[in-house]
């Protein structure tokens, strides 16, 4: 399975998540006929999986998650929702402290 990047085919939808949310980097891939969006924000980072015609396959989201996030779907420190054809799965980000 490979991520394919075409967030510049979907200019529209990244402009509209970075106006309306806390994402600071939105990034669009393909993998098939499966859509993933990964947005990055400054407290956590989501991950959305989209098939329209299908749900998404354990398979597909490890391979995402391992490629995008660097971890599985064992990792605790996910939290993972399900629905017909999406999946959303998000982690936090680790916050630097700051000195003083």
């Amino acid at each position: 399975m490979k991520l394919i990047d075409v967030t510049n085919s979907y200019a529209t939808l990244v402009s509209k998540q970075l106006e309306n949310t806390d994402a600071r980097f939105v990034s669009v891939y393909s993998l098939g006929k499966t859509l993933v969006i990964h947005s990055t924000a400054d407290t956590h980072i989501d991950v959305v999986l989209v098939n329209k015609t299908r749900d998404i396959k354990d398979i597909e989201l490890n391979a995402v998650l391992e490629e995008l996030l660097h971890t599985t779907m064992d990792n605790p420190e996910l939290e993972i929702i399900r629905t017909h054809g999406v999946v959303e799965v998000e982690i936090p980000v680790k916050q630097k402290k700051k000195i003083s």
